[in-house]
Parts: C-alpha cells; structure tokens; sequence
C-alpha cells in the first residue's frame, strides 16, 4: 500500500517565497531515495508538521472558536470564526478591553476624531454597564453644532438629533449589567435599539458627519456643560464603534480598524468597581458585601433596609408588658391609656430640642363625664394653645403675638362630649382655608368650626422650649381633669406616657418630646371610679358600671334610681273592666258587672246559670238576659203555661185577647187575667 503524508508547514528560505504549502505528498524520491514518507528520528530536526496519513478532516469538528464564535469551514483543513461582540481575532478569544468611566466618582471622559466620512447611513453601537440613571454617554459635533447626543435620563438612553428631535428608550440600562446600545439613523429616520429590541423611532431631519468631526465619550471637557446632561458617566463603555470602524480607548493585539483617539482623561483600563463598602454603609452591625459599583448589606436579625438603617425595634420587646409597641420610622413608641383622677398629679412635657418639622396638628382620644377640664395647654411668651371642655364641647384656642385680637384662632366643637364614651379628636390645619382656618375632626367625622381671620399657621412654639402641660393649666395647680386619656401626639410626635427608665430600651429616635415630671407615677389604663363598692343598689337590685356613673337593674317590685321604691302594680291599668287595688305581691281587681276573670277582661255569659224554664230560649244580652217562650208557655221565665185566646170584633179593627182575656165591650181593648197585663 502506498502510503502519505500531511505537509502543514515548509520552510521557506527567501522573505519573497510564496506560502508554505498546505497538502499531501506520496512517494517523494530524491536520488532513487524515499524522503516521504519516511520516519525521522525522534526530536530530528528535518521535518516539522508532517502527519502520516492524507486527511481532510473539517476543522470546524474541533469547535476552535471561542466565546460562543461561529466556524466557518473555508475548505480543505482551513476555517475562520464569525466572533460575537465583544470578542474578536482568529479564535474570538481576545475581548476588546472596557474602559472605565468615573472611577471613585472623579471627571473622566475621552475624544476621537473621525478620520473618514462615515457616509450617508450612520449607526453607533457599544456596550455600556453602569447602576447610575443619569450621566453623559456620547456627543457628535462639527464645527458649529453637536448634531447627534446619546445621554442617561431616569436609567433610560436619550437619542437627541440636531438640537432639537428627542428619542427616550423605554427600558432602563442602569441595573449594573451590559448592554448593547444602538442608534441608527439613515436618512430621515432615527432608530434607537438595546439589543435586538426596537426602543423607538422618530423622523429627523438628515444627519451628515464629516471627517474630523469629534467625538466625545463619557462627557465633555467642560464641566458645566457635562452637567446639563447629568454629569459625567459613571461606568463602563465596551466595544464602541460607529458603522463597523471600532472607536478603542486600549487596543487589543489584533490588528483591527478604529478611529484615532485624540484624548483620554481619567479613564482606566477594564471595568473595576468602586469598592462600595469603603465607606462602612451599612448600619447597625449589618456585614458590607461588595458588587460592581454596589453593595449588599447581610443585616442582623430585627434590622432591614437597605444599610440595615431599619430597626425592627418593636420585636426587640422594648416596651412594658401592660402597653402597645408601635414601630416608627427612626423608633418607637410605647402606647397606653392613662386615667386621671382630681387628686393626681398631671404630665408636663417640652422639646428635646431637635425637633425640625413644622407642628400643624394635635390628636388624642379621651373619656370623660366632666363638663369643664382642661386637657391640654401650654404657653411660650404671648403664644398660648389651650385645649378645654366647657358645657361639655370640645373648645381649642389659639393666640400668637402680642395682639390678642388679630392673632387668635377659636373653635369649639358642634357635639357635646363628656358622656363617657371614648372619642377620637384630630385637630388639622385646613389646608383649602387661609392660614387660620383649622379643622376639628371627631370620632372620624369632620366639623367645621368657628374661625377668626388671623393669620396663625403653626404650632411651632411648642418645640421652641414651651412647657406642655396636660391635665391642668400648671404643675402646681393639681388636675383638674378626670378621665382617661389615650395617646396624644403634636405633629406626629407623641407626648410619651412613659419616661425612658421604666423601658427596656431607650427611644432612638431624634426628634421628641420629653416628659418633665419625673417623680409622677401615673395610673396607666382606663380606669372609672369605683361607682358600685359599696353595692348603691337597694332591695336586690343589681349595680351595672357605666364608667364615673351606675345604673340600677331592680326587682320587679322595686323601681327608682337606687331600687328604692315599690313599685305600683296598678300603673299599668291591669284591670280592663274594673277597679285596681295594690296589694304586697301584685294586685287585685274589682270586675264590672258582665265581666270577671283576673284581669277583668272576660265577658260573662249571662245565659251560663239563666232561670228560663225548660223548653225556653235564653236570649244573651249585655248585663241580663231574657227567655223566649214555646207556644205553650209564657211569664218572665216562661214558666207559666199559654191560656187560650179570644177572638174580638171591635169598632175599628178585629182582634184577639190572648192568656185568657175577655173582649171588652168599649172595644179594641181587652179585660185581663190576674197576673196579666197590656193592651191585648
């Protein structure tokens, strides 16, 4: 058999000989001697890349095309690689190098210039990774304009064209991954694409970049007019390149067409990140783990948020058992109710200073039966807020200034409140009003009360150093309040119940009020006065509590306020057809004649026991009755029997006498039996 050999490489001696011959030889004699084939010794010198054998396997079977590249067979034992971006060179192993803008936050930019006319159809394309939502990305200019602008809006790309028509993307870019930009304008139409996806499109009018024309990246060596686009660019941009000519800001070692970059200024090879976690963003003991350009916090149990800035401080327990965490932004809060009584002492409160936020609304709730208290007041100077009960309506009023006329607001309540019952109070100001104009709103339903013209806007007095006082005028004067109070808060800021050492944790947060008396053990929860022990209920009554006031449930024999009283059984009118008389347990009645029963409401059948004869018929009346007699029979009771009758011829008519009555001789008339009487 014959055999053959592969030569992939030959020597050549001169620069100006062709390539090295690529292909198989067979029974190559050089002076009647086989060269080829023939075996050489190991590690000999005189042959190089020959293979036994003649094949003609597809290279492409190798898959020597890297980062996703396509092979392309191009005959006998020869391929190329279609390489995706941003990869290039004959494998598509090389990747063209990012260049990093806004390292550490500082100005950074690069300028081109072209070095060709780019022709009619003009298309920029690049890859860009950055989290920052504005900044500048690219700016073609000539020598009178900047006709073409790529810049961040809200994380989205903004195509503008000649100064004038404006493209935004829908999608954003800022998410901290690659992506591939594209604008296209050809003629009189602009297309904006992120990856393959069309973003959107406008008409234009023609665009003609000429050569020299530059081209800035990343921003514009003023810095003034790089902020009217955001600001520099924060990130990195990759594989830049308008039409198919690259624009590199570091070669790679594959020869490849680009534009000349003419300046390069705080820009750094490759896409590093900021190391994010230098300056310790994480609060609260939360652990920093660095991403490109970010940071993620891994935050201690009962903190969240993004830095851990959010504690969960309700779930650390800071509160007494008796009362109510309620989470703040920045804190918490422990909410209870409070009773006052007249002996006890009342709350005094001020700033601690730091409060900032302007105080335009009171809110409390509260139970009371006084028609007079005060509940809230405080005074700074000639500023005066008071909060009242008078005749038992909400009263608010209001005073700032030396003039008490023209800097006074008054309200008062349309509803009277002091029935024992909790209400809800919220005092605003009225925005839709002049600056006077306050709105009271109780137990969820607004009223619009009376208002001066005075132009009283705030309550900022109160954090200016005023002493608050709750309950009374003064912390000398003793309460004059008794009741039960629930949170009270001034501007969203709660007038705390508690003092700092009786909680398991101190409030953090920084705006507070602080209450004053710190010797005052006040009664927490809602408590009435003990209005039923001793029992003030009388003959077994039963004392039902209905908060400072009681309520006697008696017997059935006993009425009044205190069951002290019998009751009158006969105020009902029980007797329908008699007469009523008391007596210890119930009453009697007195029936009317034709009725009985024990409530007189029974009509007696007077028939019942009647004395008509046998063979009468009783006829029922209203009090009596009376008989029908047989043919046979006659008398009240039908017990005497018919005598027989007379036939008479009078003057005027004839007739008949009846029970044995004689005609009489005068006529029409009749002489009757003993016993008998009437005309017949």
């Amino acid at each position: 058999m014959i055999s053959s050999v592969v030569l992939t490489t030959l020597l050549t001696f001169f620069t100006n000989h062709p390539p090295a011959f690529l292909g198989c030889f067979r029974d190559v004699f050089v002076d009647s001697l086989l060269v080829l084939p023939a075996e050489a010794p190991k590690d000999s010198s005189i042959q190089a890349n020959i293979v036994a054998g003649c094949s003609d396997r597809d290279k492409c079977e190798d898959s020597p095309c890297q980062n996703r590249g396509r092979c392309v067979s191009r005959g006998w034992r020869r391929y190329t690689c279609k390489c995706h971006r941003p990869y290039d060179g004959e494998d598509c192993a090389e990747e063209y190098i990012s260049a990093r803008f806004g390292n550490k936050d500082l100005e950074s930019y690069a300028v081109f210039s072209l070095d060709n006319n780019p022709g009619d159809s003009l298309v920029i394309s690049m890859f860009i990774r950055t989290r920052q939502t504005s900044g500048l990305l690219v700016i073609m200019a000539n020598t009178t304009s900047q006709y073409l602008r790529l810049w961040l809006v809200e994380g989205k790309i903004k195509v503008q064209v000649n100064n004038f028509e404006t493209l935004v993307g829908r999608n954003p870019v800022s998410n901290g991954h690659f992506h591939l930009v594209t604008v296209k304008l050809e003629g009189t139409s602009a297309t904006l694409f992120q990856s393959a996806q069309i973003e959107g499109s406008m008409t234009i009018r023609r665009v003609q970049a000429n050569p020299d024309d530059p081209v800035y990246v990343g921003g514009l060596p003023d810095s003034r007019a790089s902020a009217s686009f955001g600001g520099y660019f924060k990130g990195c941009v990759q594989d830049l390149r308008i039409n198919s000519k690259r624009l590199q800001f570091y070669p790679i070692p594959t020869p490849v067409e680009s534009y000349s970059l003419q300046k390069l200024v705080g820009v750094a090879e490759g896409c590093s990140s900021d190391n994010a976690c230098a300056a310790n963003p994480c609060l609260n003991g939360g652990e920093c783990y660095s991403m490109w350009d970010d940071f993620i916090c891994s935050c201690p149990p009962n903190t969240a948020g993004q830095r851990c800035e959010e504690v969960k401080w309700c779930e650390l327990s800071p509160c007494p058992v008796t009362t109510v965490c309620q989470p703040l932004s920045q804190g918490f809060e422990c909410l209870s109710n409070v009773t006052f009584r007249l002996e006890n002492n009342i709350f005094w409160y001020h700033s601690n200073g730091k409060i900032k936020r302007n105080l335009t609304s009171i809110s409390f709730s509260f139970r009371t039966r006084q028609t007079e208290a005060i509940l809230l007041y405080s005074q700074r100077g000639t500023d005066i807020i008071t909060l009242s009960l008078l005749n038992s309506h909400l009263f608010m009023e209001l005073q700032a200034g030396a003039n008490k006329d023209s800097g006074r607001v008054t309200a008062k309540s349309r509803a009277p409140f002091s029935d024992g019952e909790w209400h809800f109070v919220s005092i605003s100001k009225d925005k839709r009003t002049p600056a006077s104009s306050w709105i009271i709103e109780v137990d969820g339903e607004k009223k619009y009360i009376s208002v001066s013209g005075a132009n009283f806007g705030d309550l900022n007095f109160l954090r200016d150093g005023a002493d608050i006082f709750v309950g009374s005028l003064n912390q000398e004067s003793g309460a004059t309040f008794s009741g039960c109070l629930g949170p009270v808060k001034i501007g969203g800021l709660h007038l705390p119940f508690h003092l700092d050492k009786e909680l398991n944790l101190p409030r953090p947060q920084e705006e507070q009020f602080v209450r004053g008396n710190s010797n005052h053990s006040p009664w927490y929860g809602c408590w009435g006065a003990s209005v039923c022990s001793p029992n003030p209920c009388q003959n077994g009554g039963a004392c039902e509590d209905l908060f400072d006031l009681h309520r006697c449930a008696c017997p059935s024999d006993w009425t009044g306020s205190l069951c002290q009283e019998k009751t009158d059984t006969c105020i009902s009118h029980p007797c329908v057809y008699g007469n009523c008389t008391n007596l210890s347990k119930g009453f009697k009645c007195e029936c009317e004649a034709g009725f009985t029963g024990k409530r007189c409401d029974v009509e007696v059948d007077m028939c019942e026991n009647s004395s008509c004869s046998y063979g009468a018929t009783c006829l029922k009346g209203f009090r009596s009755y009376t008989c029908l007699c047989p043919r046979n029979m006659t008398g009240y009771y039908c017990e005497l029997p018919q005598l027989p009758a007379s036939s008479c011829v009078g003057t005027r008519w004839n007739y008949n006498c009846f029970n044995g009555g004689n005609c009489s001789e005068a006529g029409n008339t009749c002489y009757c039996l003993p016993g008998f009487t009437g005309q017949w």
